[in-house]
């Protein structure tokens, strides 16, 4: 217990740790605000002059105006905005709503849009995946609004996964065992999610660049010949160098997650955590959450990829040499997962999502974009959903790659 204490107090003391927490902290901050900040809208002031609201002012706006809309997603609801939005365009002899004049769709149809969402979609051809125009949709098909729902998810996994009949059941399953009605509170958008993943990133980087001289700067300095002659210099001192820079990396990440969640929330309002992940992301998303409910899951599931980050630096910093080799194989192995996302084929960049640890928290490919997917993993009959073989992978590379990191320090023959 001293020797990890001292491990610990040896880490928080570093100045590049002090200033990379510093940052981490400020960017839960920002990134939190930062969605907000370009938020805007058209309003009407007392003189009946029209304004252009930005930031705070134009989400309150937004709320105000959408209130009614706020609440279950009930089938009547979603008819009614329909035949509204309809009705409004039909008066103006326009088809898109960006063709209708200024300070109509304010007033008439921003009050209804939040249930105007995936209406399209759930009206997307089943062979072509081509969504029609809300013109060109019948307002009483949509009174067996959850039914259409159900079909949809039947149509698009059939285009999704044509050759696994595994991962269309698997999907299909999913999404009736998702709760419905939804529900929609305005106001929060999907950045604020991208905005997440992105700090999640940034401060996986900011463990990484902490972690990676934790073996290889005492090889490269020379002080490791030393600790190796002493009475825990080998793998007593190699666990609890690995137990301590997990240890600050989890708690680290999970009080900047807390903070941004919290940040965000305070915003942009509690009451849109209540919102169902369909009615921000695909109408047909297969988890049953609420967005309060995914930031929770994507902050714990980030914190897992985070610690298998940095327990697979450990391994390479065993490795290497030098710092700045160890370093440099480290942030290498972080960006990976974001490079096969842009330029490799679905399937293998799928697979070195779930099986590099950085790919929980990519730029491209993360636990937040594979939770608003319908990528499956498919295993012979079964198939798995990406988020939850993540997870596993995780589970399973943390003890590994920290037992390989003992094992490699213990043999590590000082050159």
């Amino acid at each position: 217990m001293r020797l990890f204490t001292l491990e610990l107090k040896r880490i928080l003391k570093n100045r590049i740790s002090q200033i990379l927490m510093g940052l981490a902290i400020l960017c839960s901050l920002v990134l939190a605000w930062l969605p907000s900040s370009y938020c805007y809208s058209t309003g009407m002031d007392a003189a009946g002059q029209e304004v252009m609201l930005t930031g705070l002012e134009s989400v309150q706006y937004e709320k105000a105006r959408q209130a009614a809309a706020s609440g279950l997603v009930t089938p009547e609801k979603v008819k009614a905005a329909v035949e509204t939005y309809q009705a409004c365009l039909q008066k103006y002899d326009v088809t898109e709503s960006w063709d209708l004049p200024p300070g109509v769709y304010e007033q008439e149809i921003m009050p209804v849009a939040p249930l105007l969402h995936g209406v399209k979609e759930a009206f997307a051809d089943p062979k072509t995946g081509m969504a029609p125009s809300i013109m060109e949709i019948d307002p009483e098909k949509l009174d067996d609004w959850y039914s259409l729902c159900n079909e949809r998810i039947v149509s698009l996994m059939t285009m999704e996964q044509p050759e696994s009949p595994a991962a269309q059941e698997q999907a299909v399953k999913m999404y009736e065992s998702v709760k419905k009605p939804f529900r929609v509170h305005p106001g929060m958008n999907t950045a604020s999610l991208d905005y997440q993943n992105m700090l999640g990133f940034l401060i996986l980087l900011f463990c990484v660049v902490m972690a990676a001289p934790a073996f290889a700067s005492g090889y490269q300095n020379g002080a490791d010949d030393i600790l190796r002659c002493t009475r825990h210099g080998r793998g007593k001192i190699a666990a609890v160098r690995i137990m301590a820079a997990l240890c600050v990396s989890g708690i680290g990440f999970l009080l900047c997650a807390g903070v941004y969640i919290i940040a965000t929330n305070a915003f942009f309002g509690w009451e849109c955590v209540q919102t169902s992940v369909q009615m921000m992301y695909s109408i047909v998303a297969l988890p049953g959450w609420r967005v309060g409910q995914l930031q929770l899951f994507f902050a714990g599931a980030a914190t897992l990829s985070v610690l298998a980050s940095v327990s697979l630096t450990l391994f390479v910093s065993a490795r290497c040499q030098t710092s700045l080799s160890a370093l440099a194989v480290s942030l290498l192995l972080c960006l990976l997962p974001t490079v096969a996302a842009m330029t490799m084929p679905g399937e293998i960049s799928t697979w070195l999502g779930v099986l590099l640890p950085a790919g929980g928290t990519g730029i491209q490919a993360s636990f937040l974009y594979a939770a608003t997917d319908f990528q499956f993993l498919s295993l012979g009959p079964l198939a798995v959903w990406t988020p939850w073989a993540m997870v596993a992978a995780w589970l399973v590379e943390i003890p590994l790659f920290a037992l390989l990191t003992v094992r490699v320090y213990c043999s590590h023959q000082p050159g």
